[in-house]
């Protein structure tokens, strides 16, 4: 360099890039930068997508409530069987007016009264009434009707009891009919309750009661008093 030639300033930039430090810290810089759109990036793809819009969300909880709440959900045999439960056990004949209880059902706890009332005698033995004897007060038949709606699972011809028909129904209930002098229904034929099953005869057991309709109750495989839980008559 002479001594007429006019001194080139350095400038800034080349002085900082002479520095020692400047390489290692800009690497580091950049390093930091790269690192933090890294995680934005995968903090952004592991966010889960609503691709539902809220519409549709709205409807489909608000048709779950509709259908709650109405009950169109409920399947056909579902309701079938609620109506079948809900129904209550009507006397066994058209109109329970024109009948009576000729002998009743026996109590355990009844009096001594009342049992000899209740007992069934066949030659020389005496056995408990397992329901209740129904009868005209003219002794004439009768029609005989089912107490509830179910399926007849019992059609027989007993000799010393008549025609024997069995119904069974929802939660666990059974009635039985006997001694019937014509049967209207077969073995596994769906009935509803009022349907005429039969009609009223005589039977060799209680031969004394004429025309008569023996009806009785089995909740669970236990005997029930049919007057506890028939309407008042």
């Amino acid at each position: 360099m002479g001594l007429g030639e006019p001194v080139k300033p350095v400038s800034a930039w080349k002085r900082l890039l002479s520095k020692r430090w400047v390489y290692p810290a800009a690497y580091v810089a950049a390093a930091a930068i790269i690192l933090t759109l890294v995680w934005v990036y995968q903090d952004a793809s592991n966010k889960p997508m609503d691709s539902t819009p809220a519409s549709v969300t709205d409807t489909v909880n608000l048709s779950g409530e509709e259908e709650a709440a109405t009950g169109e959900g409920t399947t056909e045999e579902e309701a079938t069987e609620v109506i079948a439960s809900s129904e209550d056990l009507a006397w066994p004949v058209v109109n329970a007016a024109e009948v009576s209880v000729v002998k009743p059902f026996y109590e355990k706890d009844g009096t001594a009264e009342e049992h000899q009332a209740a007992l069934v005698q066949y030659n020389d033995t005496f056995t408990p009434n397992t329901g209740i004897d129904l009868a005209r007060e003219d002794r004439k038949p009768f029609e005989v009707t089912a107490a509830m709606s179910g399926k007849v699972t019992r059609v027989e011809e007993v000799p010393l009891l008549g025609y024997v028909v069995e119904i069974t129904h929802a939660n666990n209930l059974k009635t039985v009919y006997e001694s019937l002098g014509e049967v209207k229904v077969k073995k596994d034929a769906e009935v509803k309750q009022g349907d005429i099953i039969g009609s009223a005869g005589r039977n060799e057991v209680e031969k004394d009661l004429d025309n008569h309709v023996h009806f009785a109750i089995y909740e669970n495989g236990e005997l029930v008093n049919p007057e506890s839980v028939l309407p008042k008559n």
